[in-house]
């Protein structure tokens, strides 16, 4: 696959919409010192799910790219949580925004996920 391929996948671009809005989001809570951690891990998370897309683009077979996509997917679903949690902090439109964003990206690697076994068990 060409890297204009993944540039063109869905999950991918809205996975670096959301690491943006992520790091946003945390800056306007980085002053307060007992929530380093969970800026951290937010951040962290965030970064995982188009750092593993990017990652099992590169791999060389479809099973080893699909268990890229499922770990990205773990992702999306644990920033989607951290924003649940840290909503006494956000406005309430912010966190369903977010969280309606790693919902699409949940939906769209789930997807993904399911053509490409699909297409494995055609072989």
């Amino acid at each position: 696959m060409s890297s204009e391929s993944l540039e063109n996948f869905k999950a991918y671009t809205l996975a670096m919409e959301l690491f943006d809005f992520v790091v946003e989001d945390m800056s306007k809570i980085a002053d307060k010192r007992t929530m380093d951690r969970l800026i951290s891990q937010q951040l962290g998370s965030a970064d995982s799910i188009a750092a593993n897309i990017e990652e099992g683009y590169g791999r060389e077979t479809t099973k080893e790219y699909i268990r890229f996509l499922v770990i990205a997917r773990g992702s999306a679903r644990e920033t989607r949580g951290r924003y649940i949690r840290l909503r006494r902090w956000f406005n309430e439109e912010l966190v369903k925004e977010r969280t309606a964003l790693c919902d699409h990206i949940i939906a769209v690697l789930t997807k993904a996920i399911v053509q490409l076994k699909k297409r494995g068990e055609r072989k």
